[in-house]
């Protein structure tokens, strides 16, 4: 059966989508290294980060579940293609604003605000197509490419803002973003992609889907442990170091240079972690996510005694690996245990847990730190419980970690 089955490089819908999601999560990486270090350096409010990813991630959120019931009832190709278009038109704003040093703090939350919410609808979007355009056994090398290029995007997006600020400033790499996201818009433009009718033909309102979607998730013990693990994952560490990498660069001194070292080496971690993960299929997907935490957990901790840049992106490399093998095997056994009809929903709710608790995460990191509060001791407090946690886990999720998809 494996051998009639069409290689993924030869599935033109696939290709598209791949090619899409690089322009899209370069742009967005870009777009997020250029404004943490806009307010870090040209607001001089280095306090106030944690306020300015909030702005970004929670108005993503408020909007995350209603993402995936779009995407259980419309074209994913034309949510994705819209997202991406209105989020050029707010990057080319945000680049004339900056442009013409007519930006302010405020307008900057909002504009951050509103490209973060219309992220809601793309994720949903695109995690919930794989399973529409590839076989069922391809969809673990499926996800693993799938994140490693995005992945791979994460890692040009910050190199590509930081040589771009250094050289031509601040505006010119939120102008590149532009040009990328609106690149992704053509690529995904929904005539060029085949996608299958929409397979969710209740006619129901929009909060009735969504119960329906919460409760098709509450009845499933696996999604259920799952998304605790990534709770674990995201706010505990991820989150954590979304605020601390550009907080410790400005600590010991760096440059932009220095912040783009650490995006990038978290990034080449989950590269080489899904090229593992694509390679080599993997049946108890939810053990392997399980250990993956555990790893991730003690990287973190080591982490959290280094007080060299030059240390600090090697073990990031290491925390970045161990991560893929969290968050793919649970993504791949979602998806193949969950209806296609209620695949936007399910993967949305999946998506809500994994960041929801982000805000709160930047929120005590900035204000611990905004009060003397050491990042290093920050750091190894949210490491500490989190390797509590997963101890917790590993002890009463016998089941989770049986199952074989």
């Amino acid at each position: 059966m494996t051998n009639t089955l069409t290689p993924l490089i030869k599935n033109r819908t696939f290709v598209l989508l791949f090619a899409a999601s690089i322009f899209a999560v370069t742009g967005f990486s870009m777009f997020l290294t250029t404004t943490t270090w806009y307010v870090i350096t040209d607001f001089n409010l280095p306090s106030l980060l944690g306020i300015v990813l909030i702005a970004i991630t929670v108005p993503r959120l408020v909007m995350m579940a209603y993402g995936g019931v779009l995407a259980d009832n419309y074209k994913k190709s034309t949510i994705m293609f819209g997202t991406n278009l209105i989020q050029a038109v707010l990057l080319l704003i945000i680049t004339l604003f900056v442009w013409n040093n007519a930006m302010s703090f405020v307008l900057l939350l909002v504009f951050a605000g509103l490209f973060g919410m219309l992220d809601a609808f793309f994720g949903p979007a695109s995690t919930s197509l794989l399973p529409k355009i590839v076989e069922r056994p391809q969809l673990q090398k499926a996800n693993a490419y799938f994140q490693g290029v995005d992945q791979l995007s994460f890692i040009m997006g910050p190199v590509l803002a930081g040589a771009t600020m250094e050289v031509a400033g601040v505006s010119a790499s939120f102008f590149l973003a532009f040009i990328l996201v609106s690149l992704s818009a053509v690529i995904i433009f929904p005539p060029l992609i085949r996608e299958a009718a929409v397979e969710n033909k209740v006619n129901q309102s929009p909060i009735t889907n969504l119960k329906e979607g919460f409760n098709y998730v509450r009845g499933s013990n696996f999604l259920l442990i799952g998304m605790l693990i990534l709770i674990t994952l995201n706010f505990f560490i991820f989150g954590t170091l979304h605020v601390a990498m550009p907080l410790l660069v400005d600590i010991h001194g760096g440059s932009p240079i220095n912040l783009s070292y650490m995006e990038m080496c978290l990034s080449i971690g989950m590269v080489f972690g899904t090229l593992v993960l694509g390679r080599y299929i993997i049946a108890e997907k939810g053990k392997m996510s399980l250990y993956g935490l555990l790893a991730t957990v003690i990287f973190y901790i080591i982490f959290s005694f280094m007080d060299h840049l030059m240390l600090l992106p090697l073990m990031l490399l290491f925390i970045g690996f161990a991560m893929s093998f969290v968050f793919i095997p649970f993504f791949t056994a979602a998806q193949e245990i969950t209806e296609n009809r209620l695949m936007g929903r399910v993967m949305s709710l999946i998506f809500l847990a994994m960041n929801g608790f982000d805000p709160i995460a930047y929120a005590l990191v900035s204000g611990l730190n905004s009060i003397g509060v050491p990042l290093q001791f920050i750091l190894f407090g949210f490491g500490s419980i989190g390797l509590i946690i997963t101890t917790t886990i590993f002890v009463k999720a016998r089941e989770f970690q049986r199952i074989v998809t």
